[in-house]
């Protein structure tokens, strides 16, 4: 699946999921939290694509979705984000 593709499904999931996605300038990496009752995930639009699905991955990480359908395809892509994620937090451990 093409990146783009596969951020644009991420983007639904967190949407799904009652977050709002803000792409915003700043000097920050990006990350989620709830800010006054709204729960928001910020994406650094400075980034490119790929640092933006890794962002929505590691958010994601912390979410249950076992129980929500996801396309066959987005699942598959999302679990081999997960794994390399994983590894990379081990190496730097």
């Amino acid at each position: 699946m093409k990146t783009d593709r596969f951020l644009s499904e991420l983007e639904k999931i967190v949407e799904d999921l009652g977050y709002t996605l803000r792409r915003e300038k700043g000097s920050f990496r990006g990350g989620f939290c709830v800010l006054e009752g709204d729960k928001i995930v910020m994406i650094n639009k400075m980034y490119p694509t790929e640092v933006h699905v890794g962002q929505i991955v590691r958010f994601l990480k912390h979410q249950n979705l076992d129980d929500r359908y996801l396309k066959p395809a987005v699942r598959k892509e999302l679990e081999e984000w997960l794994d390399r994620i994983d590894k990379q937090e081990r190496a730097t451990q």
